[in-house]
């Protein structure tokens, strides 16, 4: 009787250890399937801010994490974090992030990718939406960063964005340039702009701003000096978009952009890159980092395939034709004029 208990009790003894272990060693996700959490891989993205280039960077970069089979609740966890354009904002999402011991820190344009590089050297980051890393001072290098850090750049040939401006606009003279001058992003950009305008006889206009709530103003009383205004990848100035166009579009002012969401929102055209395949693009080099590459180890690229964009309705407003090999090749938008 006595022998019998003791083999009673030490059965229990087993299968509560059993379970325990259970519950310790893996857990079930959503669709049924078992995970060990030791292979749980978390995520953090910090988004400068929300608007049409940088949302499709990061919905890129979750699509190319699942088609490499990284999926949410699967085998990764994805914490979204957005800085509402605050660079202090940013700061603070990273050091949560750094607090919190994620695997890999994706950012979203350059001060955010600044911001998760002052937090830490150690965690990976891979960032998307940043013109030029090495002026930024996260990377020494395009190769190799010889840092924690590695992704893809949005920067695009200001020479081929020129020649489009001046086939579309061969009167043009003055070009104005709206920009963040906080953004080194976008200083890099008008430095580059400035010095290929003047190799193809054409001035330029600064119009600095510092936030969104300075385009109004300091657009509308720069206009009356220039013949075309051109828009970088700035993030103050995608932010207001459809501002920007409504106020060009009223002065019948064309906009020569370098990405395609401002076509959408008023401008002329644009030959510049597609952001979700720029995210796409980062979004496979962190697959490579989560599979025990070092970022220095990534090399940092851009994106080779530029596309054109026309708005046909704001060229039917502004009476501007635009020339048959242009319009071959362009993919056709509409809308934004009233």
């Amino acid at each position: 009787m006595v022998g019998k208990r003791k083999l009673s009790m030490l059965l229990c003894a087993v299968l509560v250890g059993a379970t325990f272990t259970g519950c310790g060693g893996s857990s079930t996700s959503s669709n049924g399937e078992s995970s060990s959490s030791s292979d749980m891989k978390n995520i953090g993205i910090v988004q400068l801010v929300q608007h049409d280039a940088l949302d499709s960077a990061n919905k890129g970069f979750v699509d190319a994490l699942k088609e490499k089979g990284y999926e949410e609740g699967k085998n990764i966890k994805i914490e979204q974090q957005n800085a509402q354009g605050e660079q202090a904002n940013a700061q603070t999402i990273a050091k949560q992030f750094v607090d919190s011991k994620k695997d890999l820190i994706f950012a979203i344009a350059t001060p955010a990718a600044q911001a998760a590089y002052n937090a830490t050297k150690d965690i990976p980051i891979v960032f998307t939406a940043v013109t030029d890393p090495v002026k930024a001072e996260i990377a020494k290098d395009w190769k190799s960063s010889d840092t924690n850090v590695t992704g893809s750049s949005d920067k695009v040939p200001v020479e081929d964005q020129l020649k489009l401006l001046k086939k579309l606009l061969p009167q043009a003279k003055t070009v104005g340039v709206i920009y963040n001058t906080s953004e080194t992003n976008s200083v890099t950009q008008v430095d580059e702009l400035k010095a290929a305008a003047e190799k193809q006889g054409l001035s330029v206009k600064e119009i600095g701003v510092t936030n969104v709530n300075e385009i109004n103003q300091n657009l509308s009383s720069a206009l009356g000096q220039i013949d075309v205004l051109y828009t970088p990848t700035d993030n103050t100035v995608a932010s207001g978009y459809s501002l920007v166009g409504k106020i060009c579009l009223e002065k019948n002012v064309p906009i020569i952009g370098a990405e395609e969401a401002v076509v959408t929102k008023g401008g002329l055209a644009s030959i510049g890159i597609d952001y979700y395949k720029l995210g796409k693009e980062a979004g496979f080099k962190a697959v490579e980092v989560l599979e025990g590459k070092k970022p220095s180890e990534v090399p940092i690229t851009t994106l080779s395939d530029m596309s054109f964009t026309i708005n046909t309705d704001v060229a039917k407003k502004l009476n501007i034709t635009i020339p048959s090999d242009i319009d071959s090749n362009a993919k056709k938008v509409t809308g934004g004029v009233e």
